[in-house]
């Protein structure tokens, strides 16, 4: 009875709380005092188990008023608080920096024409213009071909380089392609039987190959057509050398309409790339180094994900420069340097990630404050990077010194816990490949003393 008397109490309570009727200045302060305190444990009533949970809830309503009355009023008197309430006003703080940050990550959407697809929609109507008049011009039966080359090209690619790499494999496999045709169309001959099988076979190869080689799709789709034409009486090696010609003009016609109309340069892309890769493994990096320091847990496997698909776009986007045609040697070089490393990184991360959710129920590992001031030059060095590749202005260098392992040997190992020897191998591997990626993006590296 009286745990119920002492309920109906509080929720009158909370009730003038929201209201703010018969309550003025420090009766407020009290009041709001007295109802936040039951989001502690130790200060709920004695009572049965449902009531002690509606009390928890009136202390939970309580900060929810308390939030609401901050939002419209502005900063309040907060003399009177007590420690709970305190805490609370610290927890408010801290959702609103949280909302206030996302908030700033949030990047305008570019509009008009410097939007991708409206950017991508133009470039192939301009492209395909020109393959229907030159495809017309090559045949007025097969100009369609041109056409649908123009398209493809334009499919998954986000720079020029790509568009041309693209175009270039089709073509490729579109030559070798003609002549398995013509050479399988000589050795079948009348029989339809063995023809329809191979078509068969060819179909399959094709898509069997497509998520592999694009190169390989193209040489099995062009072969099934000239065994396919075998099969409908219509093959003539006339009609597979003018699926050659229309096929190259589609793909000078892509090339052509990438390079002229509203370009993205490779590099301009792969810049964008690289930044989000770098922004992603400095998440990762800290939010594993953090819980292995025993602060709060953190979806790091979300974390891990992201940054593997952020360094897959890259090496997609980094294709046309490693691609073994480029003329450019040391920017080939280079970049298959940067990739590696990255990969390096990546592996590193994601290993201290997946070491750090084992922390709660793995006997052999354990929290060592110590480890986020040791790591937090490889974080500040991944930002730093960063910072340089998004702006060539920035002249902040990348920090190099003792390794990991020897900033933790003098300190008082016995106070804290264990560290196993893979935590700080993953660690000290990852700043040395940090530090190793300064010099092929033209960062300066600082040696700082001890």
């Amino acid at each position: 009875e009286e745990g119920t008397a002492l309920l109906r109490r509080d929720l009158r309570a909370l009730r003038a709380l929201v209201l703010r009727t018969g309550t003025a200045g420090a009766g407020v302060a009290q009041v709001r005092n007295r109802l936040l305190g039951y989001r502690d444990e130790e200060n709920l009533p004695a009572a049965s188990a449902p009531v002690r949970d509606v009390f928890r809830g009136i202390g939970e309503a309580a900060r929810a008023v308390m939030g609401l009355r901050i939002a419209l009023d502005g900063p309040q008197d907060e003399s009177d608080d007590s420690p709970a309430t305190a805490r609370s006003r610290e927890e408010l703080d801290a959702e609103d920096a949280a909302i206030d940050a996302e908030e700033a990550e949030e990047t305008e959407e570019p509009k008009g024409l410097q939007r991708p697809t409206t950017r991508a929609a133009v470039q192939v109507s301009v492209g395909s213009t020109l393959a229907i008049v030159g495809g017309e011009l090559l045949s007025t039966d097969r100009w369609y071909w041109a056409v649908l080359t123009c398209w493809i090209v334009f499919i998954n690619t986000a720079s020029t380089g790509e568009i041309l790499v693209k175009g270039y494999r089709r073509l490729l496999g579109t030559v070798f392609g003609v002549v398995a045709g013509i050479l399988l169309a000589g050795l079948v001959g009348g029989n339809t039987v063995l023809a329809f099988v191979l078509v068969l076979l060819l179909i399959f190869a094709m898509f069997y190959t497509a998520p592999l080689s694009y190169t390989l799709m193209s040489f099995f789709v062009t072969a099934m057509l000239g065994l396919l034409y075998t099969l409908l009486h219509t093959y003539s090696w006339e009609v597979l050398v003018l699926r050659v010609e229309e096929t190259a003009l589609g793909a000078v016609c892509g090339v052509v309409a990438a390079a002229l109309v509203l370009p993205v340069r490779t590099d301009r892309r792969t810049n964008e790339l690289l930044v989000t890769v770098l922004e992603r493994l400095s998440d990762v990096s800290e939010a594993a180094v953090t819980q292995l320091s025993g602060g709060p847990a953190e979806e790091l496997l979300d974390k891990a994900r992201e940054l593997d698909q952020a360094l897959g776009d890259l090496r997609s986007a980094t294709k046309p420069l490693t691609h073994p045609v480029t003329p450019l040697r040391t920017r080939r070089t280079t970049a298959r340097y940067v990739v590696a490393l990255l990969e390096t990184c990546a592996y590193h991360a994601r290993s201290l990630a997946a070491t750090a959710e084992l922390l709660p129920t793995h006997p052999s590992i354990a929290a060592d404050p110590r480890l986020r001031g040791a790591a937090g030059r490889t974080v500040r060095n991944i930002r730093t990077i960063a910072t340089r590749v998004a702006d060539d202005e920035v002249t902040d260098p990348v920090e190099t010194g003792p390794s990991i392992a020897s900033l933790l040997a003098d300190d008082d190992a016995a106070r804290y816990g264990r560290i196993t020897g893979r935590v700080l191998r993953h660690l000290e591997r990852l700043d040395e490949a940090v530090v190793g990626l300064a010099r092929p993006l033209d960062v300066p590296v600082r040696a700082l003393e001890r």
